[in-house]
């Protein structure tokens, strides 16, 4: 059976320990309970490609980083499971501007599979899909 759901900060906490990129890029856990997680990734210059959008390779660790996260609101927050494929599909381009990922696990076992879908702030619009598997590992005592 697993832990109580841990608050939104203490799995950011987790998060921001465990993938130092998470922090560097203040990547926040807005949510985190019952297989979901919200993150968002707050506007930063350095996160851009030229043509002036947010750039893959940010978008693509948002989408682990949440995915992570919704795995770590299953898991009391002690998971050390990892990342065996992610998926993207870049829908639209996301011009300068906070983004938000929202994660969900689809299902769980030895593999554990999930879908992230990638939007700017404030904006309804999908910019990228995300699929991607786990392979689940137990956490060390």
């Amino acid at each position: 059976m697993d832990d109580a759901t841990p608050t939104p900060d203490a799995v950011q906490a987790v998060v921001h320990r465990g993938v130092p990129l998470a922090a560097a890029w203040g990547i926040e856990v807005l949510q985190a309970a019952g297989g979901t997680a919200t993150c968002r990734l707050p506007w930063q210059e350095a996160l851009l490609r030229p043509g002036g959008t947010v750039s893959g390779p940010a978008l693509m660790g948002l989408a682990d980083v949440a995915m992570w996260a919704a795995l770590l609101g299953l898991t009391g927050g002690r998971d050390e499971s990892l990342t065996t494929s992610l998926t993207i599909h870049f829908l639209r381009r996301l011009p300068p501007g906070a983004v938000m990922a929202e994660a969900r696990v689809l299902k769980r076992g030895r593999i554990i599979v999930g879908e992230v879908l990638i939007h700017g702030e404030g904006s309804s619009e999908t910019a990228a899909h995300v699929t991607t598997s786990w392979a689940a590992v137990t956490p060390r005592a």
